[in-house]
């Protein structure tokens, strides 16, 4: 094998040791989960916003985006639900760039997974400790979401990862809403064969033990619009693209039908500006269409303090790295709007 062996990384179970979850803690996150699941599961008519940086990058100004968003969830409690986008694994289309947290706990340092995977264990405790919020994080690597399992409220699996069987299967194993990317085809039976298959339980290899899952009724589709062969990218956050869905989900058999619609990534064309149209155009569609009202279960905006994104040797602080996002000022009346614009 062409590969070097560094080191061996700690199991999940030492990490877990070193920076456990308090009794007090877990309770606050077990109430977050609940307050979540009600609203996919049709009990809570509450809206989700899924909302945070492309990438969480540094630990203080991640911290500073959440404990703004905590002021903000207290005005908007009866109608949103806020769960902060604490993204520490970043899949590359090409393999090249910043990877994550996980990767390299600090952006300028070498990679150096060992560090990383304290870095992000302490950052998603440090959120919860400090504004109360579990937050949402993309499963890069299946095997590694073990590390994070008990402090996270909400899990994606990204467009490449969404044929991947161990994905899939392990997303079957979790006790959390898991939300399936459409391919980056925009073929959404791949997205819902693989919400068929988190759905149902299984056997199979995970960590080095055959295990056997019990399915998961929260595995739930993501639209975040799609790229043809000619590289243009083609949004599916349109009325007839939900009306759609919403008839596919009917014929589906599958349970608690919901969608997370992505308004960045190929919906916007990563115009992250868009971001506040391409919501209130979702929030239309649903008053047009019970259906829609009923399968749209919240919105995902790529949103840090600074607007747009730069490159990693520029060093401005709450600015991404990676996707361009939109900045706090335009963020915080993004979700005023939705709240006013909700039923």
């Amino acid at each position: 094998m062409n590969m070097l062996f560094k080191r061996r990384l700690p199991a999940p179970q030492d990490v877990i040791k070193m920076y456990p979850l308090s009794a007090e803690l877990a309770s606050r996150k077990n109430a977050n989960d609940e307050e979540i699941r009600g609203v996919l599961e049709g009990k809570n008519n509450k809206f989700l916003l899924i909302i945070g940086p492309c990438s969480a990058d540094r630990e203080d100004a991640v911290l500073e985006y959440a404990t703004r968003l905590r002021a903000v969830q207290e005005k908007v409690r009866d109608k949103l639900i806020l769960v902060p986008r604490i993204y520490t694994n970043k899949p590359r289309t090409t393999g090249a760039g910043y990877k994550g947290m996980l990767h390299q706990s600090d952006p300028h340092r070498a990679p150096d997974m060992f560090r990383g995977l304290i870095s992000i264990r302490r950052l998603h405790i440090r959120c919860l400790e400090e504004t109360g919020f579990s937050g949402a994080d993309e499963m890069l690597y299946p095997e590694n979401h073990r590390y994070l399992a008990d402090i996270l409220s909400y899990v994606a699996v990204g467009a490449r990862s969404v044929e991947n069987q161990q994905h899939r299967l392990t997303a079957s194993g979790l006790d959390v809403p898991v939300g399936f990317k459409n391919p980056t085809s925009g073929d959404l039976s791949v997205m819902l064969n693989a919400v068929t298959a988190a759905q149902n339980p299984h056997d199979f290899s995970y960590g080095g033990f055959e295990v056997q899952s019990t399915g998961n009724p929260l595995a739930h589709a993501i639209l975040r619009g799609s790229v043809n062969r000619f590289g243009t990218n083609l949004p599916n956050y349109h009325y007839e693209d939900l009306a759609g869905l919403s008839e596919l989900y009917e014929n589906s058999g599958l349970r608690n039908p919901a969608v997370i619609v992505d308004a960045n990534h190929s919906n916007s064309g990563k115009r992250y500006e868009e971001q506040p149209r391409i919501a209130k155009e979702i929030l239309h569609s649903m008053k047009h269409n019970a259906g829609v009202a009923r399968l749209v279960k919240g919105v995902m905006i790529e949103s840090y303090l600074q607007d747009g994104c730069q490159k990693i040797t520029e060093s401005v602080y709450g600015k991404s790295i990676t996707d361009p996002c939109l900045g706090w000022e335009k963020s915080e009346r993004l979700i005023y709007e939705i709240a006013e614009l909700l039923p």
